[in-house]
């Protein structure tokens, strides 16, 4: 029938508008049967916004008088261009990605069409996004080569692993704290006084590599402490889910305390086993280089 036609052939018109990314005004008009009604302004306050890292969340609700679809433009600031969306009546809901807290009120202006591509009233509706997140990568980490003399310990065991073996880069040595009598309760730590300041920064560690004791008294959590006087320190990262086995070797993540400073603590507060003292065959520190992108101070073209 050919009211059966116009219907099927409106359908379609409709699916193609909705898949479409920009707005055409040169869409050809749908054959109707009859007058269609001008369609109805969106109100202004059924439209909520939600500012997201990096994104806006629109959400309305649909006038309740009958259209075809609706028109949504705004100007993106970041691609200098105006954006067009086409929604069905049915779609309540858009996520507007890529925006800036940097750019203040974006401006969404809304509109209704029927079939005949009439459109109603405009409604402007200002909304403002979260900041986008910043990025921050690893460019490098260059070993800080360590003497003997800038390590120091709070529990060194007096028959065996002196604190220099963590540095002698031999693996069938070791740095044992104190397990003979009389125990010292934990944390035991590695502690590393510097001639200058460091930030940034990680660390690398191995386990004792001779199998003749089992796996215990290996760090199975650790502050990564700093100081600037070395005496107060301050935990800036915890590493916890360490390796047990022997000869095994564990490197951090690099760690951004936010701040300089001249000593630091591998300060153990718990081991495999629940020993009262831990063992390490080797140490490393690195400083490390990073670099962080923040899309909203980055200058812009």
């Amino acid at each position: 029938s050919k009211n059966m036609k116009l219907n099927l052939k409106y359908i379609i018109a409709v699916s193609v508008l909705v898949g479409m990314t920009g707005c055409d005004d040169k869409i050809e008009p749908f054959e109707t049967a009859g007058s269609t009604p001008t369609p109805v302004a969106i109100s202004a306050s059924t439209v909520q916004s939600e500012a997201l890292p990096g994104e806006i969340k629109l959400t309305w609700t649909a006038p309740q008088e009958d259209f075809a679809y609706m028109q949504i433009r705004y100007n993106d600031p970041l691609q200098k261009k105006e954006i067009c969306k086409l929604v069905s009546k049915h779609t309540t809901e858009m996520l507007i990605e890529d925006t800036r807290a940097r750019f203040g009120d974006y401006s969404f202006f809304f509109q209704t069409f029927n079939a005949a591509h009439q459109g109603s009233e405009v409604t402007e509706i200002k909304a403002k996004s979260g900041a986008a997140p910043s990025t921050i990568t690893e460019k490098s980490r260059t070993e800080k080569k360590l003497e003997a003399d800038q390590l120091s310990t709070n529990a060194q065991e007096p028959s065996e692993g002196p604190i220099k073996n963590l540095i002698d880069g031999k693996g069938n040595t070791f740095f044992h704290t104190r397990w003979s009598s009389p125990q010292i309760e934990l944390p035991h730590y590695i502690q590393v006084d510097f001639k200058e300041a460091h930030e940034d920064f990680a660390i690398y560690y191995q386990n004792r590599t001779d199998n003749t004791w089992t796996s215990e008294g290996r760090p199975s959590v650790v502050e990564l402490q700093i100081s600037s006087d070395g005496k107060t320190f301050e935990t800036v990262a915890t590493l916890s889910g360490l390796p047990s086995a022997h000869s095994t070797e564990y490197t951090s993540d690099f760690i951004m305390p936010g701040k300089t400073f001249t000593s630091f603590r591998f300060n153990v507060i718990a081991t495999s086993g629940n020993t009262k003292y831990f063992n390490l065959a080797q140490f490393k520190f690195y400083d490390v280089e990073v670099e962080i992108y923040d899309p909203e101070t980055v200058p812009l073209d």
